[in-house]
């Protein structure tokens, strides 16, 4: 919403100056917030754990399913990127390959990238082909008897070069990956909060019809305030929860970062942030069109929202 914006320090500084305390302390805000998250998502998603960045949502996402589905092992997308916890390295190929390596329980399955990845706009069914993949990824590991907690994935790769998954593609790996005892995490630390224009959040852009089992947020949740989110469903959290060992973060969910929170909902709303990342985003894609047919270096441009992607080929 804009370096400073006057209404986010505004709602920091005036809870700053009531109270900050750490979250074994009730208030109110907490639970302010939550409903008001919740009223953006879909039903199913209704819990919500707060945390301080992105990094520590995707740890928590990764522990919630594994312990809801009893299974360690995890799928992710060539060349994503998670966060930097070593929890996260661990299932970012962007970061693991240049370190320790792939671990026995990561699986890669490609890029849904129908302009350079494996099958692209002439093949007939992309989105089917892609998936199958993904289904051929966890029929080769069940034979090794390893068991999928999930299928981990940005709701449009960023790292990996601006990638528009097809529609669909989502709704194919969820059937795989539920089929298998796993369950779906739709990471939309970079493009979540309406950057995508059409949808609050990018996974919609996938159809009504698809749903992820847990949603992470980050960066964009308090325009540079340390907050993150995760938001799951009743099922996932009761699971967790019925270890015994309570989810605790000292600062994760304090009353002035939910206060930013809320600014930053009221802002994106009041200033109608969400049309206006589709309108900015039109136009650039048009301008950025217009010199893909003068420049022959111009391979691809592809986007939604204020997500966009130029693909430069020699």
């Amino acid at each position: 919403v804009g370096h400073c914006h006057p209404d986010i320090v505004k709602a920091a500084h005036e809870q700053n100056q009531l109270l900050n305390t750490n979250t074994r302390y009730l208030h109110d805000s907490l639970v302010d917030y939550a409903e008001r998250l919740s009223q953006t998502l879909p039903e199913k998603l209704c819990v919500f754990y707060f945390l301080n960045s992105g990094s520590e949502a995707n740890d928590l996402a990764l522990r919630l399913a594994r312990q809801y589905t009893q299974h360690e092992d995890v799928i992710v997308l060539d060349h994503a990127y998670h966060g930097h916890l070593t929890s996260l390295i661990d299932i970012s190929p962007y970061k693991f390959r240049n370190l320790e390596g792939q671990k026995e329980w990561v699986h890669v399955a490609p890029v849904p990238d129908t302009y350079r990845g494996l099958y692209r706009e002439d093949h007939e069914d992309p989105v089917t082909a892609y998936a199958n993949e993904v289904k051929n990824i966890i029929e080769q590991a069940q034979k090794r008897d390893r068991k999928m907690a999930a299928f981990f994935v940005e709701s449009l790769p960023s790292v990996g070069g601006q990638i528009i998954p097809p529609a669909g593609y989502f709704q194919k790996v969820a059937e795989h990956v539920h089929k298998a005892g796993g369950v779906f995490i739709a990471d939309e630390i970079q493009v979540g909060f309406g950057r995508v224009g059409k949808h609050f959040w990018a996974f919609q852009l996938q159809g009504e019809d698809f749903v992820p089992d847990i949603v992470t947020m980050g960066k964009p949740i308090g325009n540079g305030h340390p907050i993150g989110c995760v938001a799951t469903t009743k099922e996932i959290a009761e699971a967790f929860a019925a270890t015994g060992v309570e989810y605790f973060n000292t600062f994760g969910g304090n009353p002035v970062s939910c206060a930013v929170g809320l600014a930053v909902l009221d802002v994106i709303e009041k200033e109608h942030l969400q049309a206006h990342a589709t309108e900015v985003g039109n136009f650039l894609m048009k301008l950025l069109k217009e010199l893909k047919v003068k420049h022959p270096i111009i391979g691809d441009v592809r986007g939604s929202g204020l997500f966009i992607g130029v693909d430069l080929i020699k």
